[in-house]
């Protein structure tokens, strides 16, 4: 049976927005710093009172002292976070990171709020509830603008640890990469969505792969709304060359 719960209360279902934290970070260097003394004043009564009154406080200081890291994530809770987004059974997919993790195709969440019952599954393709239309879906697969900021967070988290935290990718396989080498392969996932195989196929494309094998369509790229979160073929509308666009800047960068 759903849990019967009131208002206030948490939901917990790992989603997308679990993994928002990692947005806001920041790095700001000691030669910077020193041009700023109103800021660096504040920043240290800010650290103090934080520290006195035992509360949460991320911001680091590098080894060197040159830069301080601004994070909603400590290391700690950095690596928890990172841990999931690194599962291939829970957010990391072949063609990167899904908006609801695949934890939930077999444990489907489901509450009583006020006597009405809600749930969600995992449902990485085209969603089979009629919300919206029918086919906008966040309940599993990949959004390219939510995986480019995800990817530029990795990589700034990288610039600041270097080789002094590095995390298994995937996890279970013994691989451990640091962060910029992380962010690197969250970016190669998504770049091989759009990338030939060896049978002159896209992943972007799934079945329709015959049609746009022909010479007068191999150069032809849509660039879908979100893609299917096992398969990584593309979804909804084809023509989001506003968010999607962005693996233009990801294809120079790999």
């Amino acid at each position: 049976m759903p849990a019967i719960i009131k208002p206030p209360f948490a939901l917990k279902v790992r989603s997308i927005v679990g993994l928002a934290p990692l947005f806001a970070v920041s790095i700001i260097k000691k030669e910077q710093l020193d041009k700023l003394p109103d800021f660096e004043k504040r920043m240290n009564w800010f650290r103090a009172y934080r520290i006195n009154n035992s509360k949460y406080l991320a911001n680091k200081q590098s080894n060197n002292e040159e830069s301080i890291l601004f994070s909603l994530l400590d290391e700690e809770r950095l690596k928890q976070l990172l841990s999931k987004l690194l599962d291939e059974s829970e957010f990391l997919s072949p063609g990167g990171i899904r908006a609801l993790s695949k934890f939930h195709e077999n444990n489907p969440y489901h509450v009583t709020i006020e006597g009405a019952d809600f749930g969600i599954h995992y449902d990485p393709g085209d969603s089979t509830s009629g919300l919206f239309g029918g086919n906008s879906n966040w309940r599993g697969p990949v959004w390219m603008p939510i995986n480019y900021l995800i990817i530029r967070s990795v990589n700034r988290y990288g610039k600041f640890y270097g080789d002094t935290l590095k995390v298994e990718c995937p996890k279970g396989s013994g691989n451990y990469l640091n962060l910029v080498q992380v962010a690197e392969e969250l970016a190669r996932r998504i770049v091989h969505i759009f990338q030939k195989d060896e049978n002159n196929n896209r992943l972007l494309y799934g079945d329709y792969n015959w049609f746009y094998n022909k010479p007068e369509n191999q150069e032809l790229f849509l660039f879908h709304e979100y893609f299917h979160g096992d398969t990584s073929r593309g979804l909804g509308a084809s023509h989001q060359t506003g968010w999607t666009a962005a693996i233009v800047n990801l294809i120079r960068k790999t």
